[in-house]
């Protein structure tokens, strides 16, 4: 069954008909076919030997493998159990060297201390694929060393959840490459005042700079998803200069974008105590009252945040509601 050292297409049916695996939209998934598309993704993402790489949804395998070929060492997190146990024995074939690793040696588990970790290492002792059986948007710690990239064809329904607490949770991340819905890579990547710009894209610009780098075309999964797929590339950045913390800034890009057409003044008004004392706020951060929230990049955002506490702790530019 072993074809060369990525999946092909014949290999990924028979390894999903073994294993009486369907792909489901519940858990988003569509496996990538084409080793071409893998490359570009690994390629994209500027893997280099050594380095650890978190993959979110490795599925069957063929986006973990080649990681492998680079000879990044991969964590891969996995939502379904039988997926998750697939992988180990998929990669032993496809990558010669690597035997399973005695749970007892292994690094403390995330902190979803129910989560499954199987091992692979190779005759070095070096840890080459750490399989984590968990949800994504659960795991608050990885086993072994921080990863400093992740790469994932990530699962279309949750996509941005994930990305964004992965960005959150793991500050070691210096950069990703991931692929998303088309629609999803615009709203990533769009800029302030462009017809797609909302909570992601300012959500996103917290932590990194966002690119979309490649369209996918819908050929090379299985099964063929209904929409087009696109790779983004993010690069971290520090956060912008604020006054408060990245959570009182998330709840006013929250409130700026619930009514999209809303002028920020009323879209402001419930966090502010009225329309006038949001005026006020938003004057003294240096936004228009009349702007949206389409209007406004995310250091604007820091701004009215910083005048929000401000205001409620009776500081300067305390208005009254």
């Amino acid at each position: 069954m072993h074809t060369g050292p990525l999946l092909g297409p014949a290999e990924i049916r028979e390894l999903a008909d073994q294993a009486g695996v369907r792909p489901t939209k519940t858990l988003g998934q569509n496996f990538v076919l084409d080793g071409g598309t893998v490359r570009k993704i690994v390629r994209q993402a500027d893997v280099v030997a050594g380095e650890r790489v978190v993959e979110v949804g490795p599925g069957l395998g063929s986006l973990t493998l080649g990681l492998l070929e680079a000879g990044a060492d991969v964590v891969a997190v996995e939502i379904d159990p039988v997926l998750a146990r697939l992988l180990p024995s998929t990669v032993a074939r496809h990558v010669p060297g690597l035997s399973l690793a005695e749970p007892a040696t292994e690094p403390e588990p995330p902190a979803d201390r129910g989560a499954p970790v199987t091992v692979l290492r190779d005759a070095a002792g070096r840890d080459r694929l750490t399989v984590v059986t968990a949800d994504a948007l659960r795991v608050e710690q990885l086993p072994g060393p921080a990863p400093t990239a992740l790469v994932a064809n990530l699962p279309y329904n949750v996509s941005v959840p994930v990305l964004l607490t992965f960005l959150e949770r793991f500050d070691s991340l210096q950069r990703a490459l991931v692929m998303v819905q088309a629609e999803v890579a615009d709203r990533l990547v769009a800029p302030p005042g462009s017809r797609t710009y909302g909570v992601p894209s300012a959500k996103v610009a917290w932590y990194a700079t966002a690119r979309r780098t490649a369209t996918v075309g819908r050929a090379v999964f299985w099964p063929v998803p209904n929409v087009d797929s696109a790779l983004v590339r993010l690069d971290r950045r520090s956060a912008p200069p604020a006054a408060v913390d990245r959570s009182a800034v998330f709840t006013v890009v929250d409130a700026a974008f619930a009514q999209r057409r809303k002028m920020l003044r009323s879209a402001l008004a419930g966090l502010a105590g009225s329309s006038s004392a949001a005026e006020v706020v938003l004057t003294a951060a240096g936004v228009a009252p009349t702007a949206r929230g389409e209007d406004v990049d995310i250091a604007g955002f820091s701004r009215i945040a910083a005048r929000l506490v401000e205001a409620a702790s009776g500081g300067p530019g305390t208005v009254g509601t």
